[in-house]
Order: C-alpha cells, then sequence, then structure tokens
C-alpha cells in the first residue's frame, strides 16, 4: 500500500514536469519552423533579384550600377547564415538582421527610384511583374518575420514560466531563450520621399 501511494504521489510530481517538458520541445520546434519559413521567403526574395536584374539589364543598360549594388547587397545578405543553435546568440542574429536591412533599405530602394525615372521600365510588363512579385515576397517576408517573433514570445514566456524553468534547470538547461528578429535602427526613421 505504501508503494502504491509512493507511486501516486511521483506520478502527480512527475507528470506535469513531463508536460512542460514536451510544452518547451513543442515550441523551441515552433520557432525552428518559423524562423525556416523566413529562411525560405528570403531564399525566395535572392531567387527572384538575379531574374529581377536580368530583365532590368535587358531593358536599362544606363543603370548598371544601381544593379551591381543589388546584386553585391544579394550577395553579402545571403552569405551569413544561422543555424537553429546561433538563434540564441544575439550577435550573430544582429549581423544576419543587418545584412537583411541593408539589402531592403538600401539596394531596393535604388531600383525604386530607378522605376520612377525610368519610364521605359516600367513599359516592360516582365518588370512589372517581377516588381509585383519582389513585392509580394516582401510582404511574405514581413508576414514570416511576424510569425517568427509570435512563436518566439510564446517559447519564451513557456520558458519563464516557474514550471518551465524548473523543468529546464532540472534537465540541464538544454532550452535558451530566443532572439527576436527585430528592425536596424536605420529602419526606426521613415525614409524620405520627394519628387
Amino acid at each position: 500500500m505504501v508503494q502504491l501511494l509512493v507511486l501516486a504521489l511521483a506520478a502527480v510530481f512527475i507528470a506535469p514536469g513531463c508536460q512542460s517538458y514536451d510544452e518547451l520541445v513543442a515550441k523551441n520546434e515552433a520557432c525552428n519552423q518559423k524562423w525556416a519559413d523566413l529562411e525560405a521567403n528570403l531564399q525566395r526574395r535572392a531567387d527572384l533579384i538575379p531574374q529581377l536584374v536580368a530583365t532590368v539589364k535587358g531593358a536599362a543598360k544606363y543603370e548598371e550600377s544601381t544593379l551591381t549594388k543589388i546584386t553585391q547587397a544579394r550577395a553579402e545578405a545571403t552569405s551569413i547564415k544561422l543555424s537553429a543553435e546561433d538563434l540564441s546568440d544575439p550577435a550573430k542574429v544582429n549581423a544576419f538582421m543587418a545584412a537583411q536591412e541593408k539589402l531592403s533599405s538600401g539596394a531596393l530602394s535604388r531600383l525604386l527610384i530607378a522605376n520612377e525615372n525610368y519610364p521605359k521600365l516600367q513599359a516592360s510588363s516582365n518588370y512589372t511583374d517581377l516588381m509585383k512579385q519582389l513585392e509580394g515576397t516582401e510582404n511574405r517576408i514581413l508576414r514570416a518575420r511576424e510569425e517568427y517573433n509570435k512563436a518566439v514570445g510564446l517559447y519564451n514566456t513557456e520558458l519563464g514560466k516557474i514550471k518551465g524553468s524548473a523543468v529546464n534547470k532540472a534537465t540541464g538547461k538544454p532550452f535558451q531563450p530566443r532572439v527576436y528578429f527585430s528592425a536596424s535602427p536605420a529602419a526606426q526613421t521613415a525614409p524620405a520621399v520627394s519628387f
């Protein structure tokens, strides 16, 4: 009878710990999945830009320097890779975000200015279609960033709760807080638009 009572008490205390551990595993994996979704959208952008560059080069040879800068920014943005373990390292995440921001705010904004200054570019249906795809891709990236940050919030909250923290300590701290994807300081100021 005493053994049965000991087993029952052990089950009462162990079961919630197992459930909390399972929740941490699930939320950690959700962060990994959302990060993979974000990377897939970044890859889509990286694949789309060379097509856009090729189309614009064919339609407007006089805008070569802008296109070269876009290509260089794309190469730099895609050269930085992050693993799941790197997502807990603010320095690595910040370097990744800075490269992505450089592509979005610098090179792509120059392309949009070229679009305003050279109407021949706008007349090309291929160019117009690719610009729409690029805009759609940027929107997908935004949504993927939001979904990743939402998953990180749920995970970090679970990790910070008493039960999650206790289970993490009891299992040797295999779970580390994740870093949110945040905008660079330059993105905090709206770009000036002048005609």
